[in-house]
Parts: C-alpha cells; structure tokens; sequence
C-alpha cells in the first residue's frame, strides 16, 4: 500500500511538473511579449509588410510577411508529408510482409533522429544548388526548398503515428468487411481508415506543429528575407528563424526585445490552436465510432 502511495505520487508529481513548465513559458512569453503593444500600435505590428526592429530613425515592427512565410512553408511541407506519411503508413500496416516492414519501419523512424541542422545543412548545400539549377531560378534558398526540407522532416512523425493508429484498428473490422464482400481496397478505405481516422488526423497536425515549430532548417534553407513571397520560389522568413537570427542581437528591454517575444507568443497561439484542432478532431471520430467523448 505504501509503495503504491509513493509511486501515485511520485507519478502525480512528474505530470504536474510538465504543467507547471508549461504555465511558466506561458507566464513568460505575456510577460515579454505583452509590453510591446504599449509601444507598438497591434494593428500595425500584425498587418504591417515592413520589418526592420534595428533602423536607426524609423523602425518598423510590421510581422504579417513573416506570419504568412511560416503559414506557407508549413502548409508547403503538408504537401509533401501527408502523402509520403500516411501512405508509408498505409503501406507498412497493410500491405508490406514482416520481412519488410522489420526493415522499413526502423529506417523510417531513423530519420527522425537526425538532427534538424543536419537536414539544413543538406538542403542549404545539396538540394539549393540543384533546385536553383534544375528550375533555373535566381536562388535555391526559397520557400519550395524549406516546404520540401520541413515536409521531409516531418514524415516520420506523420508515419509513425499514422501507424500506430492503423495497428489499433481491430482486425475483426476487416474480417467483417471482407465477409460481406468487400475488397482489400474497399475494406482499406471505407472501413479501416475511417477507424484510423482520429489518430492519423492527429498525426497530421501533430506533423503541422513540427514543420511550424521548426528553426534551424528555415533559418537555413528559406533564404531570410522578411517578405511577402509572390511564388513559392522566393526567399521568405519565418517566425522561428526571425527569433533565432535577431535574439542575440536585441538588447533587454527594448521595443525589439519585446517584438520578438510578441512574435514568440504568436507561435505559441498557433502551435495552441493546432493541437486544440487536433483534440477536436480526434473526439469527432470517437464519437462517430461510438467510443464516447
């Protein structure tokens, strides 16, 4: 009894820990980021087009080229992680032998270990040069090449869940549906996907908050340059990569110090956002499947 009390708490204690954790950055992002809009008029700050915190005589805090360059590269690595994502997935659950998905499923969550400067470091040197030369653009570091990275870099989270969600699904659902006639592609997609469904819509928003989150591979590969992009073959600059370029250089205290903290806090709503989507979404599917709220 006693040891069960101490391993309640000492359990109890480690989830409250995360949240405490939690509500602090939260403490600290209004703290920091908060103080600017009694400097900085809101309006202008979110619908501006001009940044430049560090001008002399007339600094601008304009962030909306910078909200629309990680709205689009993200959206950009979606396209390319939901397919190759959640088809692996597909494929490793449903399709592959054990001799095969033995060897794929590692390999596919291998990439995730790599760390994300190295992904830059091969799209800033490798993927760049060739998109520039095969597309013949005036440059490779643009937003194309950091949706690809991102979307790359995103697959495995996307497969990996996806995955697991699959495996979840009951294998009296499939003998149900091949009783009654249904094909492995029928059965595929109108019974065990649908069942699947609350778990890959997960996954992929959960892929949606990696690709969004992400700094050094932007910060390499998108080309840093705070603009509205026109194509998906100009430079762009992200949330995260402004954080990370301009940071070190923002004194403590100043209307650019609190800026970045502004443009913190927004991340932080839409990284919220997501993962409240994604709980939404997932409490649909069980309540269309019957498995309550």
């Amino acid at each position: 009894m006693v040891r069960e009390n101490v391993l309640k708490w000492t359990f109890g204690t480690l989830a409250y820990t995360s949240l405490l954790v939690l509500l602090a950055i939260t403490v600290v992002l209004f703290q920091q980021g908060l103080p600017l809009f009694g400097r900085v008029n809101a309006w202008e700050f979110f619908t501006g087009i001009h940044w430049y915190p560090t001008h002399e005589e007339h600094p601008e805090y304009g962030i909306l080229p910078i909200i629309i360059a990680s709205l689009c590269t993200t959206a950009g690595a979606m396209l390319v992680c939901v397919p190759l994502g959640v088809g692996s997935a597909l494929y490793l659950n449903e399709i592959a032998s054990f001799r095969q998905r033995a060897f794929l499923k590692p390999v596919v969550e291998l990439l995730a270990s790599i760390p994300s400067i190295v992904f830059g470091f091969f799209g800033m040197v490798i993927v760049a040069p060739f998109v520039q030369k095969l597309l013949h653009i005036p440059v490779g570091l643009n937003l194309f090449t950091a949706s690809l990275i991102l979307g790359i870099m995103a697959i495995p989270t996307v497969c990996s869940l996806s995955e697991d969600a699959l495996s979840f699904v009951p294998r009296s659902f499939r003998e149900a549906s091949y009783a009654v006639g249904a094909n492995r592609w029928q059965t595929l997609t109108g019974v065990v996907f649908p069942a699947a469904g609350s778990g890959i819509s997960t996954a992929v928003i959960l892929g949606m908050s990696r690709a969004i989150g992400e700094t050094m591979t932007v910060l390499m590969v998108a080309g840093n340059a705070a603009i509205i992009p026109k194509s998906i073959f100009d430079p762009v600059r992200p949330m995260t990569s402004t954080i990370a370029a301009e940071m070190g250089e923002a004194v403590i205290g100043s209307t650019h110090y609190h800026a970045l903290f502004a443009i913190g806090l927004m991340l932080f709503v839409i990284t919220f956002v997501f993962n409240i989507a994604a709980e939404l979404i997932s409490r649909r599917f069980r309540i269309k499947l019957g498995l309550g709220a």
